[in-house]
């Protein structure tokens, strides 16, 4: 199992650098393409005023959107150049989360940046990770604006024993397969250590079948689950999470709070995520 085709978003507001350096770097790991995909959709002016002045904004917006799609496509085809074993660009006028999503289905992995706040985004202008994650049917690789390099050497696998931990896991397999240690690690919230011990033990027994050298721990549940992730992440020299998005309901992890929604907002090291 391999990674043959990587699609990565690119903003039109933010710096795309540090997508470009790691879908670059694991075109070249997995001897893979890269589609670059960009996408906004036009806004209506909300006052009234005298239709040719209208029109006129509108094309305005319309030229402003089309110059920022090349100015992106020029920035991807430079930064892939000679990196990958394909490359193509793909963008419209149109709302970008879903459009990102339906191409999604010429990809094995989705690259995308971390966004400050999901809330805060406009979803005709930009895309909104969190629908992304829900709706693409492909595991989303977040990364954040000031992370460089991906080595993926040592993994840490954020365990919980839902359908979309086991998704993520099976996803992650062809950076699994490369790397050097993956830490299975479960927060037992359950105060249950030796059910949580055994749920942890079968999933290191089936990345080892899978050629994967791995280990284990459970830790009870001090403070935020992310924030202890990110500690056991430091902790173990891994710079990259993998985990479930939304095992619960996506409203209930807005509302409340959640590991999948701190990931995509607040993560300090790359995230892979699948629903």
């Amino acid at each position: 199992m391999s990674y043959k085709t990587l699609l990565v978003h690119l903003d039109l507001d933010q710096k795309n650098d540090a997508r470009l350096k790691i879908a670059g770097d694991l075109a070249e790991r997995f001897q893979a393409g890269v589609i670059g995909v960009a996408a906004r959709s036009q806004t209506i002016p909300l006052y009234f005023t005298e239709g040719f002045v209208t029109d006129e904004l509108i094309e305005q917006d319309r030229a402003d959107i089309e110059n920022r799609l090349k100015s992106a496509e020029e920035q991807f085809r430079v930064g892939l150049a000679g990196r990958a074993t394909h490359i193509e660009w793909r963008s419209a006028l149109t709302q970008p989360t879903g459009y990102v999503a339906e191409q999604s289905r010429a990809a094995d992995l989705i690259i995308i940046g971390a966004h400050q706040a999901d809330e805060s985004l406009d979803p005709l202008r930009q895309l909104i990770p969190s629908d992304l994650v829900t709706f693409a049917g492909r595991p989303v690789l977040v990364i954040p604006q000031d992370v460089e390099l991906l080595t993926a050497k040592r993994i840490l696998i954020a365990w919980k024993d839902t359908r979309e931990a086991r998704r993520a896991v099976f996803d992650a397999l062809p950076l699994l397969s490369k790397c050097e240690k993956a830490i299975v690690a479960e927060i037992d919230e359950s105060k249950d250590p030796s059910a949580a011990h055994a749920r942890v033990n079968d999933v290191i027994a089936w990345l080892e079948r899978h050629g994967v050298k791995a280990s284990g721990l459970v830790q009870g549940a001090i403070e935020r689950t992310s924030d202890e992730l990110n500690a056991l992440a430091r902790q173990e020299e891994a710079d990259l999470i993998v985990a479930g998005a939304y095992g619960h309901s996506r409203f209930r992890e807005w509302i409340l709070g959640g590991v999948t929604r701190d990931l995509i907002t607040r993560t300090p090291r790359c995230s892979l995520l699948s629903h």
